[in-house]
């Protein structure tokens, strides 16, 4: 299949990689000039814009930083809707908040273009590994169409509803994954300070009603899962400042719906101080840093 991607950052780059290792032609479009380079050599071809990417192609992948920029590439003067052909299907794959891809949606079907969200979890290692999932917004024949390709590049394609219900189960999971972070960052501080080890700590709570992803496979106390990032001086894994971008989401969303999310809130807050110290850079399991005496 002939592809458009779009937006070959940390995610994108290696998405679309496991694309064109599956046979795809894809054009490609990014700022970063090496890592189009880096695809072009091994298939991929580089194009000027949006607009000439979306050109003859038979699906449009977008994979970009924030709202803005999906507004850009899909509405700007040289985007993705001035160049895709009408009955062209496309699929938005970036964090955002629903009302945005909703909008741009609306517009592009006035265009004869149907666009999804596919908002993915795994971080790079699954973008990698092609063991991402995908949570889909798409109508039940638009998510028919994606789905296989999707597959190429994730192994757990879920489809959540209409559009824009992907970025609902994206924001709601990131929004209990960064204050579950917290509690067992809390739990093992305390632990510590108790003067229990924290690996008999651990132990029981894995195997007790406090376990959950955060404490059994990505505990932010050092040395006690050797695949977390905590074991590597939380390097690598999922940004401090995307969790708080994701926060963000959110609450702005909360408020939209006039629904209380205090926890959320709290959390946000814990994750700003942490940028603002300098931290953002840092996996967001070293949130877990706020309470240790240094």
């Amino acid at each position: 299949m002939k592809i458009a991607f779009i937006g070959l950052g940390n995610m994108g780059a290696p998405m679309a990689r496991n694309l064109i290792k599956a046979g795809h032609d894809l054009n490609l479009y990014d700022l970063n000039q090496q890592v189009l380079a880096e695809l072009a050599a091994v298939g991929g071809r580089i194009t000027e814009s949006p607009r000439h990417a979306a050109q003859g192609v038979e699906l449009v992948i977008t994979m970009l930083p924030a709202a803005a920029h999906v507004r850009s590439v899909y509405l700007g003067e040289e985007g993705v809707l001035a160049g895709i052909s009408a009955g062209v299907p496309a699929v938005d794959c970036s964090t955002i908040d629903p009302q945005t891809i909703r909008d741009v949606a609306t517009v592009a079907g006035k265009q004869g273009v149907t666009l999804g969200d596919a908002p993915v979890s795994g971080g790079t290692g699954g973008a990698q590994a092609g063991t991402l999932t995908f949570m889909v917004g798409a109508s039940a024949e638009h998510f028919a169409t994606l789905r296989p390709i999707l597959a190429q590049m994730g192994k757990n394609i879920v489809h959540c509803g209409g559009i824009g219900t992907g970025q609902i189960a994206k924001i709601c999971n990131n929004l209990l994954l960064g204050i579950s972070m917290i509690g067992v960052a809390e739990a093992m501080a305390l632990g510590n300070s108790l003067g229990i080890d924290t690996h008999v700590l651990a132990g029981v709570i894995n195997s007790s009603t406090g376990r959950c992803w955060s404490s059994e496979i990505y505990n932010p106390w050092p040395g006690i899962v050797d695949t977390a990032p905590a074991s590597r001086g939380y390097t690598g894994g999922f940004g401090a400042d995307l969790m708080l971008k994701d926060l963000g989401l959110a609450t702005e969303a909360a408020k939209v719906a006039h629904q209380p999310v205090i926890l959320g809130a709290i959390a946000q807050q814990l994750y700003q101080a942490m940028s603002l110290r300098g931290d953002g850079g840092k996996d967001f399991s070293a949130v877990i840093e706020a309470y240790l005496n240094k």
